[in-house]
């Protein structure tokens, strides 16, 4: 991964990171899981419309054979993900959500190099394993003993391999459209479904805390705008597992900022799970690419692939 794809995927998780503490600030503030996930998804939608329309801009249409294919995307990456993670918030912690959402570059590394045919190569793999293993760790630090697989948090792992295969598979569109051309198409055709969730939105929003509008305004405008450009922008420079090696890191944001903002206390074992996916994610970008590297320019690697 290059120098501008892990400075814009990094910028990325620490954005995201922040999302789920936010998202039970406003589930605690007066939002209902529905109308939160349409209200920040209007916001997003508007930016886009406002950038899409700004005297100048040259937005590219989508070509005929994509709608469809983009519809899906948004679909899934958008009304999918965000309603797993958000309605999953209901009864899970910020922390552990950051947590589950952070297995995601195990199941996008998978779909690339079935999909795509990445290469991920033996530190690769090495490197997701270990960032797995932290993950893990910050998830028992984090939710004890009594943690199980509840209905909040079968929809994170839902939302997490909606979300993986969203990253792999909109990699073929950077040929024909920019990332944020991409990601207004995704964020519009996702916003559709949310509709559902209209009646009595106005009502929610006059009713909830001013913390819980701010947060709601936020997750709106940085994670549901911001972030997927720059994501997408850190996707289109790099490899799609190599670049969603960096969500391990997720977590540990998750977890910092739901001990700042909501009070919730990481463990000792959660800081050493956060150390450990930190490890994942350097084996996987400086070990995994010097050694595809160096196997490319061999002599005999060349010989036996010419």
């Amino acid at each position: 991964m290059n120098k501008q794809a892990f400075t814009l995927a990094f910028i990325t998780v620490l954005i995201w990171g922040s999302t789920f503490a936010a998202i039970r600030a406003s589930l605690h503030g007066g939002y209902t899981a529905g109308h939160l996930v349409l209200f920040r998804y209007l916001i997003a939608s508007a930016l886009f419309a406002i950038y899409a329309l700004w005297p100048g801009v040259k937005f590219k249409l989508p070509v005929k054979k994509d709608v469809l294919p983009l519809l899906a995307l948004g679909f899934v990456g958008i009304s999918i993900y965000h309603t797993g993670v958000t309605f999953g918030e209901i009864t899970v912690s910020s922390g552990t959500a950051g947590m589950l959402i952070g297995a995601a570059p195990i199941f996008t590394a998978i779909i690339a190099v079935i999909a795509l045919k990445e290469k991920l190569g033996t530190f690769g793999w090495i490197g997701l394993g270990i960032g797995f293993v932290g993950i893990l760790l910050i998830t028992v630090g984090s939710s004890g003993s009594s943690f199980t697989l509840s209905s909040g948090a079968m929809l994170l792992v839902m939302a997490t391999i909606a979300t993986s295969i969203f990253f792999v598979f909109q990699k073929p569109f950077f040929r024909r459209y920019k990332p944020i051309e991409l990601t207004a198409y995704v964020t519009w055709s996702g916003t559709i479904p949310f509709f559902i969730f209209s009646p009595g939105l106005f009502d929610t929003v006059q009713q909830a805390s001013m913390e819980a509008n701010l947060a709601a305004i936020y997750v709106g405008i940085f994670p549901a705008g911001v972030a997927y450009v720059t994501w997408s922008t850190a996707l289109s420079l790099g490899n799609a597992s190599s670049v969603t090696s960096m969500m391990y890191l997720e977590p540990a944001v998750a977890v910092f900022f739901g001990w700042v903002w909501l009070n919730e206390l990481p463990s000792v074992l959660s800081l050493i799970g956060g150390a450990v996916a930190l490890l994942g994610v350097i084996t996987i970008n400086v070990l995994g690419r010097r050694h595809l590297m160096k196997k490319y320019r061999t002599p005999a690697y060349n010989r036996n692939t010419s």
